[in-house]
């Protein structure tokens, strides 16, 4: 059995973190090899199991998934003040480190639509808030042929619900884990 050294695996994680140039050229090397690419996206504040079944639903539909983050300064915009919790890069290295993720790249537009256009996902998934039809994005994906999917469970996790539980102190276990 092989162990790697946390410097190893955080080295690994953030070797996925790409710039937009680099995220093109990979892309393009999995296309051109047949692979089926998939793009997500979020802010992914404070990491739950709604993200993690959310890019799971993505993974399944394609062979390379590409997750955007979107930058602190965007997250400050749709969030508000005293938000993201974590930098940019942190909230893109813990995404780069999950297992069903193929490569991260931090977005400073105001949606992915650039991103879009640049890597022309053969999938756009967006998690069950939106319909196929309310996915700000949609009219550019169909544009150049790819398709978008919901994918994920119902929303019922939120960062921002976490936060404002943890900032009131009102977070209580479920009475059968709190033993």
């Amino acid at each position: 059995m092989t162990f790697i050294s946390d410097e190893q695996q955080k080295a690994h994680a953030a070797s996925r973190i790409l710039d937009r140039n680099r995220l093109i050229a990979r892309v393009a090397i999995a296309r051109k090899n047949g692979a089926r690419i998939v793009l997500a996206n979020g802010c992914f504040d404070i990491l739950h199991v709604g993200h993690s079944r959310y890019l799971e639903g993505a993974k399944a539909l394609g062979d390379v998934l590409v997750v955007g983050v979107n930058s602190d300064e965007q997250v400050r915009v749709q969030k508000g003040e005293g938000r993201p919790a974590m930098p940019e890069r942190e909230r893109a290295e813990i995404i780069a480190a999950l297992r069903v993720v193929d490569f991260v790249t931090i977005f400073t537009e105001p949606t992915v639509k650039e991103i879009l256009l640049s890597i022309r996902p053969d999938v756009h998934a967006k998690g069950t808030d939106y319909t196929e039809e309310s996915v700000p994005e949609h009219d550019v994906v169909r544009s150049y042929g790819g398709r978008v999917c919901i994918v994920g469970d119902p929303k019922e996790h939120s960062s921002s619900e976490m936060i404002g539980k943890l900032a009131v102190g009102s977070w209580q276990l479920p009475e059968d884990e709190s033993q």
